[in-house]
């Protein structure tokens, strides 16, 4: 197993169990949250899709112009860093439009990521970022990142009643 072929597995692996978290999920927990400006799942799944756009893709191959046909622009206001989460879910795409765009995202990083040259792997990243300082670095860090907002929806579920996901 080469390099990236370990990113890839690490990405889906943890997709695999962010899903299984998310389908477990009941939809009326989606914009509850425990305390007003925490978080809620809508807004950890839309986080996690943005996330993982721009740093498996955008981080390693650069924006492309057809990138907003995957993910739309308004993601990284509603999503990024330093966003709040709000409790008014008609602020935010709905729970079914959120999941169609974490997948489709996923799926778009499962289609392009193989096509990656591992030479590419080693050079910086499209935008500094504090963790990484490769592109091979971002793909890592696209799992790490992932499995710590699964924790959090995981952590909420709890607090809503529900069992662990394992």
């Amino acid at each position: 197993m080469n390099r990236l072929e370990l990113a890839l597995q690490q990405i889906s692996e943890v997709r695999a169990y962010s899903t299984r978290v998310l389908d477990e999920a009941d939809p009326a927990d989606w914009f509850r949250q425990p305390t007003e400006g925490v978080t809620h799942l809508a807004w950890q799944v839309g986080h996690m899709a943005m996330a993982q756009y721009r740093l498996a893709l955008v981080q390693v191959r650069g924006p492309q112009a057809d990138d907003e046909r995957l993910i739309p622009t308004s993601y990284v206001t509603i999503f990024g860093r330093g966003s709040v989460p709000v409790a008014d879910a008609t602020q935010y795409p709905t729970p079914q439009q959120l999941r169609a765009v974490f997948d489709a995202v996923h799926e778009q990083v499962l289609a392009e990521a193989p096509t990656f040259d591992d030479a590419l792997l080693d050079e910086p990243p499209h935008h500094p970022h504090p963790l990484f300082n490769t592109r091979f670095g971002a793909l890592l860090w696209c799992a790490r990142h992932e499995m710590v907002h699964v924790g959090q929806i995981g952590l909420l579920k709890r607090l809503f009643g529900a069992a662990a996901t394992w």
